[in-house]
């Protein structure tokens, strides 16, 4: 893995885009697929994908955790072949609750970057982690690190881009985030999305969003 400095001008630009609060807060996926809203034919391009692995994923998402889809693919995959999968299909962590374990499962992230995700938590936002992991690694390495990880959003402050950057939220989700506000517990915005989305769906977007 290279490590480099990134410049001050990129790190000024940063602090400006977290000070903005415009930010999103789930990493911009670089081209993974998300196990929870894929296509079983999108699924069977993943490596190692065979048809009872697209079956069992199928039949069993959603799924909350990246650790409850690991379950699944690691009773089908040998333990070499899981960084050509997960280059290709992830669940997004959230980088404030995400086991060790968990984060380890990210391609190409061993105990030295485990360790560099460990000492800047709590994250209050996504930008701080592009912040401190670009200490470390180059631009292109810090993407394709970021579209692992989100921080929740606090439904009743988040930027429409923020909201959008949620999988499988688009305008219209958005626009039902926002006719309920302000939330006063995550029982409101569960009861309100239930109106639009089934329960297992609910509980899916609620992974990404919290009231502070």
């Amino acid at each position: 893995m290279k490590i480099v400095a990134r410049t001050s001008l990129a790190l000024a630009a940063g602090a400006l885009f977290f000070a903005s609060g415009v930010q999103a807060q789930v990493g911009a996926n670089q081209g993974l697929l998300n196990p929870n809203l894929a296509t079983a034919d999108e699924l069977a391009g993943v490596p190692g994908l065979y048809t009872d692995v697209v079956r069992a994923i199928m039949d069993q998402r959603p799924f909350m955790k990246m650790a409850d889809l690991h379950r699944i693919i690691g009773s089908h995959l040998a333990e070499d072949e899981f960084d050509a999968a997960y280059g290709a299909m992830w669940i997004p962590i959230d980088l404030n609750d995400a086991t060790d374990a968990e984060i380890q499962l990210i391609p190409g992230v061993g105990a030295r970057m485990l360790h560099e995700f460990r000492e800047y938590a709590p994250y209050p936002a996504l930008v701080k982690f592009d912040r401190e992991i670009a200490k470390y690694v180059d631009d292109d390495e810090l993407a394709r690190l970021t579209q692992y990880v989100y921080v929740r959003i606090d439904l009743n402050t988040a930027s429409e881009s923020a909201m959008l950057s949620i999988p499988g939220v688009g305008d219209r989700m958005k626009h039902e985030f926002e006719e309920y506000r302000p939330y006063s517990a995550m029982a409101q915005f569960k009861r309100e999305m239930a109106k639009y989305v089934d329960d297992d769906e609910v509980e899916r977007l609620s992974r990404y969003v919290e009231i502070r």
